[in-house]
């Protein structure tokens, strides 16, 4: 994904093109067209999946916050402001629930364990429809929700620190934090792997 970005943006680029479709299609769903959010949810619902699978590592739980966070942007359209580009507005809505359902899964198991005495075991989950291999995945896992998220957005979906920092809401240096800290963690688990 970072060939778009060497492109010259000009009003006759791909790149251009590209994002005068997606403020079409912003423009008709905004004024009822399910045409228009049919196609706003294909274009988004691979990324936005795979964002909210690395975050919950649950592909059931995935489906369901990529599913409902796209929901929640059709009933926000309105207020959207059509000279952003709705890709990273969505992603944003997508990793903030699947923080808020990976810390209340976390929250939910960790009660679990101290109400039953044991520790929990859980099967793997289905591996994500992205090129990660099943270390990465499972090193992921070792990571806390936050973390996984800015990793999620910066390598999976090609986002700047920058753009993580608008798309969340953070200052720019509690994202490169934080990217920092899941990297350095990230390293010494993936080594430890065959």
């Amino acid at each position: 994904m970072n060939a778009p970005a060497l492109v010259p943006a000009g009003p006759g680029s791909l790149l251009a093109r590209a994002g005068g479709r997606e403020a079409r299609l912003v423009r008709q769903a905004q004024r009822g067209s399910a045409e228009a959010l049919e196609a706003l949810f294909r274009r988004e619902w691979p990324r936005a999946y795979r964002a909210a699978y690395l975050v919950v590592h649950d592909a059931a739980a995935a489906e369901d916050i990529a599913q409902e966070a796209f929901l929640a942007a059709v009933r926000a359209l309105d207020r959207f402001d059509r000279r952003r580009p709705f890709g990273p507005w969505m992603h944003r809505i997508v990793v903030n629930r699947a923080i808020d359902a990976a810390r209340a899964r976390s929250l939910r198991r960790e009660l679990e364990t101290r109400a039953a005495g044991a520790a929990e075991t859980t099967t793997g989950p289905e591996p994500p429809a992205a090129p990660f291999s099943d270390e990465l995945v499972a090193a992921l896992r070792e990571l806390s929700p936050e973390h996984r998220a800015v990793v999620a957005l910066r390598y999976l979906l090609d986002y700047t620190p920058g753009e993580i920092a608008r798309a969340l809401e953070l200052p720019r240096g509690t994202v490169n934090s934080r990217l920092r800290r899941a990297l350095d963690r990230l390293a010494p688990l993936l080594e430890e792997r065959p």
